[in-house]
């Protein structure tokens, strides 16, 4: 599977969104990742469908939108008219879980679902034919700058044998203190979607660094993946 990364704008400069955005389109990026948190999944919050619309008109690449907030079901249509191409729920929201996703495709988007670290991977099981991408959380979601959990590779890798096992294509992403030191083991353990923030954002030369990891992540993914 090819290796794509997904910047996290949590970790730019928000007074210069726009131009941030644009950069990491240049630099060669796969998506723009957009966290939404809503104080009440997690403590703390970001953007909302307002911005995201502001947005779009800015960036070409395909909004890939990770929704930490309880009830997705609510807001799934403001995001998507706002621009998402990819939105991604949580496993335990409180909403029906295969409602959601069905609602997700329905409104034109792909559906992706997520877990927390403390979630068993197997929750996510019984949706794998409803979503493009299972998102493995390898920090706490909430707050951008967390070091990245090792513990969570074994879920990435029963994740990848999972899906194998049913002949599916679905990519595997990973968020959390992804960065030099960390990608070659997320890679090797079956990831091949990267969400990186403070690595990649803030960085003198945006091109050079995204460059730069995805070399180390290509070159530790399982030959018959790359």
């Amino acid at each position: 599977m090819k290796l794509k990364f997904s910047p996290s704008i949590l970790a730019s400069d928000f007074a210069h969104l726009a131009e941030e955005a644009q950069r990491m389109e240049q630099a060669g990026a796969d998506y723009l990742h957009i966290d939404v948190m809503d104080g009440h999944f997690v403590p703390n919050i970001t953007l909302g469908p307002p911005v995201i619309r502001s947005l779009r008109p800015c960036c070409s690449l395909p909004f890939d939108v990770h929704l930490m907030i309880s009830h997705p079901l609510a807001y799934l249509e403001r995001f998507a008219q706002a621009g998402a191409d990819l939105i991604t729920v949580h496993v335990e929201c409180e909403d029906d879980v295969g409602e959601t996703l069905g609602q997700i495709k329905a409104l034109g988007c792909q559906p992706g679902l997520t877990l927390r670290p403390a979630t068993p991977i197997e929750a996510v099981f019984p949706y794998l034919e409803q979503v493009g991408m299972v998102l493995v959380m390898t920090v706490e979601p909430g707050f951008g700058g967390q070091p990245f959990r090792p513990d969570m590779l074994p879920k990435i890798q029963t994740l990848r044998q999972r899906l194998d096992s049913l002949g599916l294509e679905t990519d595997i992403q990973v968020d959390g203190g992804i960065g030099t030191p960390t990608i070659a083991s997320v890679c090797q353990a079956g990831a091949n979607v990267i969400v990186a923030g403070s690595s990649l954002f803030g960085k003198e030369d945006y091109r050079a660094a995204l460059q730069g990891l995805r070399a180390l992540g290509e070159a530790a993914m399982p030959s018959p993946a790359r």
